[in-house]
């Protein structure tokens, strides 16, 4: 349990954050729902309504830091297959990531299909 904490804190914390703004809303809403005076039902509204909806973005906006997380390492996974497969083994293999080599050859390009009517 203490590993998949470690490993999933984010999400963790995401599920929390949110748990607990439906919670804030649900009470500011029953609390508020209890006032009939506007001039009561302001400090609910400020307080739960608000606090709630803060709540609910910040736990919206870990999992999707998560879920980005999570693709930018199947990202280098896959990088690091197609560079073993390439055969120079990882980036102390040669390859200058900053200052990629790129052939302008014409049997470099992508062949794409012409639109129909257009001239060569």
């Amino acid at each position: 349990m203490k590993r998949l904490l470690t490993l999933f804190w984010d999400r963790v914390a995401a599920v929390t954050c949110v748990v607990v703004a439906v919670v804030t809303l649900v009470v500011g809403w029953v609390q508020l729902s209890a006032r009939s005076q506007a001039g009561d039902q302001i400090p609910y509204i400020m307080s739960a309504g608000i606090g709630g909806l803060f709540l609910l973005a910040i736990g919206l906006t870990l999992w999707l830091s998560a879920d980005l997380r999570d693709e930018w390492r199947k990202l280098d996974v896959i990088d690091e297959s197609l560079r073993r497969l390439a055969g120079d083994g990882g980036p102390d293999g040669g390859i200058d990531d900053r200052h990629p080599t790129i052939s302008l050859a014409d049997d470099a390009l992508p062949s794409l299909p012409r639109p129909a009517g257009a001239r060569q």
